[in-house]
């Protein structure tokens, strides 16, 4: 007696990995797009912040005041309002958008596009520097 060999399972079975492997690697191109690649350096000064693009941004220095409590929208264009968004795309810029406040000796960044943050709040002393990403705080270079 001859034995047969079953290919329908493991061609469905084949078939069911390439599926998936596919449906992940798509799912993963969209996130990487959410988040946008970009690191910055903020710096509180005695009126407000000082910013810093190491990669990401159009701009490469940026300063501004902010009085207690007031908010700054920031992009990959530089300063901005969140009712007025800049609708031009740039394939080499990250594609990013947060605001910045001060509260006593907090800086409190907020992410409404392209960070994988939603709140990032951190204490900066006059005068102090922090790195951060489109992950979070990072190391300063």
């Amino acid at each position: 007696m001859k034995a047969k060999l079953n290919f329908k399972g493991l061609t469905q079975n084949i078939l069911i990995a390439a599926c998936m492997l596919i449906i992940s690697s798509c799912g993963q191109s969209s996130k990487e797009k959410e988040s946008a690649d970009f690191k910055l350096v903020i710096e509180k000064t005695n009126n407000g912040v000082k910013m810093q693009s190491i990669k990401g941004a159009s701009w490469v220095n940026l300063s501004f005041s902010l009085n207690m409590e007031q908010t700054q929208a920031v992009d990959e264009w530089g300063m901005t309002e969140l009712g007025k968004v800049s609708s031009d795309k740039d394939s080499n810029l990250a594609d990013f958008l947060f605001t910045v406040k001060i509260t006593d000796n907090r800086i409190v960044l907020k992410g409404i596009e392209g960070t994988a943050w939603s709140d990032l709040s951190f204490s900066l002393p006059e005068n102090g520097k922090q790195a951060f990403d489109q992950f979070g705080m990072t190391e300063l270079e």
